[in-house]
C-alpha cells in the first residue's frame, strides 16, 4: 500500500479487484496522482451519477405527471412526493399541522413525523416562488376533479419534484461525505452507498433521505468522539423517521463496555433536547394533527413487504377471510423486536472487540424491519449507510441488494396487477420476492454477526497502513 494513508480498494476487496482487470487491474505503485482527484471528489461525483441516473429512471412518471395508472408501475417510476403535494394541502402552502376545520374537511393531515412534513411545506413554498408564485385558490388531485387549470397543478406538482430531488441530490452528496469520514484510513467505503442501486433506485420516492443523511452525520460525529452532536443528529433523525432512536441502544452498548456512562448521558440530552425542540412547533399549533403519526402506524394493519401480509394472505387462501388485527401485530412485533435488542446488547457486551455503532445500528434496524408491519420499497435506505460501514464488503452488500432490487420490482408489478395470472389474483411471486427479501437480509445480519464475533473477520478491523502522512496523503488512488 506504499506511503498512502487509505485503504486501497483493490487491495482490500477481491470484488473489486477481480473487476478492476476491465480497467488495468489492482492499485499500482504510479498510480493516483493527480492532484485534484481526491476520494472524496470521486465519491461526491460517483454519488452525483447515480442520483441522476435515478431521475433519469422516473422520467417516464414525470413526463405525465404520475396521472398515467399503469406507467408508474411498469416503468417502477412511482413516487408518493406529487401525490401528496395535492392530496395533503402542500398545493395551497396550508401548515400541515393546522387545526382548520376547512383545511381539515378538504385535506388530510400528513402521516408523516414532523421532519418530513417541515420539509415538504418548505420545498411547496419554494415551488410556488419558482413558478411566480400563482395564487393560492382551490388545487386538487387529480384531472377529474371540476377546477380550471389543471396544467398549471401538473406544472406545480413537477417543479415540487424537481425541488425535492435536488435537496434529495444535496443530501446524498451529504450522506456520502460524511460515511467517507467515518472512518478516515478507509474512505472508499462510502463508494458502496456511492453507486447503491437501491440509492438509484428509491430515492425519489418518498423523503427517507433526510433520515439517511442524519443517521449519516450521527455515525460521523460519533467516530469524531462529539457524543452530544451525535444525540443531537439522532434525535433530529427521530423527529423525522423513527428508526433513528434505535442508535442510542448502539450508543448504550458502547458505554457499558466503556464505561463512558457522561458520553451516553451527553447523547441522551441532545437526542431529547432536539426531539422536543423540532416537534415543538407542530404541538404548539396543531396537538391532534401531531397525534396522527402515532396513531396512524398504531391503528394500521398488515401492509406491503411485511412478514404478516404474507402470512395474511396465505391464510386466507386456506381458511375462511384472515386478518391479523393490528393490536396483535403491535404486541407480536415489538416482543420480537425487544428480544432482538436483548440478543444485539448481548452480542455487543460479550463479542471480543469493542462493537462499531455501524454495527450494532445495523443489526437493531435490521430487526425492526424484518417484523415491521410495513416494508415500503425505499425502506432499504434506511440500512444502507449503516450496512456499507458495518460490513464492507462488495460481494455481501450486493448479494443483500439483489434482494432489494427483486422486492422494488416484484412491488410494483404486484400492484399493477400483473403478477396476477389470467386476473386469478395469485401473489406467489410477490410473496417469494418478501422473503426472498428478507433471507438476503439475515444473510448480511449473519456476516455483521460473525464479525463481531471474529474480529478478524471484520474488513475494518483487518485492514491497516502505516499512520504516517505524506505530501500525497490526499491524492486518490483508483
Amino acid at each position: 500500500m506504499g506511503d498512502r494513508a487509505w485503504v486501497d480498494p483493490t487491495a482490500d476487496d477481491p470484488v473489486v479487484a477481480a473487476l478492476s482487470e476491465g480497467v488495468g487491474g489492482p492499485i499500482g505503485s504510479r498510480a493516483g496522482r493527480h492532484p485534484w482527484w481526491t476520494p472524496i471528489r470521486v465519491l461526491l461525483a460517483l454519488t452525483a451519477l447515480c442520483l441522476a441516473l435515478g431521475m433519469v429512471q422516473k422520467g417516464n412518471c414525470y413526463q405525465d405527471t404520475w396521472q398515467d395508472g399503469t406507467a408508474r408501475y411498469t416503468h417502477m417510476c412511482y413516487s408518493d412526493l406529487p401525490y401528496l403535494y395535492t392530496g395533503r394541502g402542500f398545493a395551497e402552502l396550508n401548515w400541515p399541522y393546522s387545526d382548520d376545520q376547512q383545511v381539515r374537511d378538504r385535506f388530510s393531515v400528513m402521516e408523516y413525523p414532523v421532519g418530513i412534513a417541515y420539509w415538504a411545506w418548505g420545498t411547496a413554498w419554494v415551488t410556488h416562488w419558482l413558478n411566480g408564485s400563482p395564487d393560492l385558490g382551490p388545487r386538487y388531485a387529480a384531472p377529474t376533479d371540476e377546477v380550471a387549470g389543471w396544467p398549471k397543478v401538473q406544472r406545480e406538482m413537477r417543479i415540487f419534484a424537481i425541488v425535492n430531488a435536488l435537496g434529495f441530490a444535496v443530501l446524498a452528496l451529504l450522506s456520502t461525505w460524511l460515511l467517507a469520514g467515518v472512518t478516515p484510513r478507509r474512505p472508499w467505503d462510502a463508494a458502496a452507498f456511492a453507486l447503491s442501486p437501491a440509492l438509484l433506485l428509491t430515492g425519489l420516492v418518498n423523503w427517507d433521505l433526510i433520515a439517511v443523511a442524519l443517521v449519516a452525520g450521527a455515525l460521523w460525529a460519533w467516530s469524531r468522539d462529539r457524543p452530544l452532536l451525535t444525540g443531537v443528529l439522532i434525535g433530529l433523525g427521530t423527529a423525522t423517521k423513527l428508526y433513528p432512536l434505535f442508535l442510542l441502544g448502539g450508543v448504550l452498548v458502547i458505554c457499558l463496555r466503556q464505561r463512558r456512562f457522561r458520553a451516553f448521558g451527553l447523547a441522551v440530552v441532545g437526542a431529547v433536547a432536539a426531539w422536543l425542540v423540532a416537534n415543538l412547533p407542530a404541538l404548539l399549533t396543531g396537538p391532534s394533527e401531531w397525534k396522527v403519526f402515532w396513531s396512524f402506524n398504531s391503528d394500521r394493519g398488515a401492509d406491503l413487504g411485511s412478514i404478516w401480509l404474507v402470512v395474511q394472505q396465505a391464510m386466507d387462501k386456506t381458511t375462511d377471510p384472515f386478518t391479523f388485527e393490528p393490536h396483535t401485530i403491535n404486541v407480536v412485533s415489538w416482543l420480537f423486536f425487544g428480544l432482538w435488542c436483548l440478543g444485539v446488547a448481548a452480542l455487543g457486551l460479550t463479542s471480543p472487540a469493542n462493537p462499531r455503532l455501524a454495527q450494532l445500528g445495523f443489526l437493531l434496524v435490521a430487526g425492526f424491519l424484518l417484523i415491521n408491519k410495513v416494508y415500503s420499497p425505499q425502506y432499504v435506505l434506511w440500512l444502507l449507510p449503516l450496512a456499507v460501514l458495518a460490513r464492507p464488503r462488495w460481494r455481501d452488500l450486493l448479494i443483500w441488494q439483489a434482494g432489494e432490487v427483486l422486492y422494488f420490482a416484484a412491488v410494483w408489478w404486484y400492484l399493477g396487477g400483473f403478477l396476477a395470472p389470467a386476473g386469478g389474483g395469485d401473489a406467489g411471486f410477490y410473496w417469494a420476492a418478501t422473503l426472498l427479501r428478507m433471507a438476503a437480509e439475515l444473510y448480511l445480519v449473519a456476516m455483521v454477526v460473525r464479525d463481531l464475533w471474529d474480529p478478524r473477520r471484520d474488513p475494518v478491523r483487518s485492514s491497516s497502513v502505516p499512520q504516517s502522512t505524506t505530501t500525497r496523503s490526499n491524492v486518490v488512488a483508483v
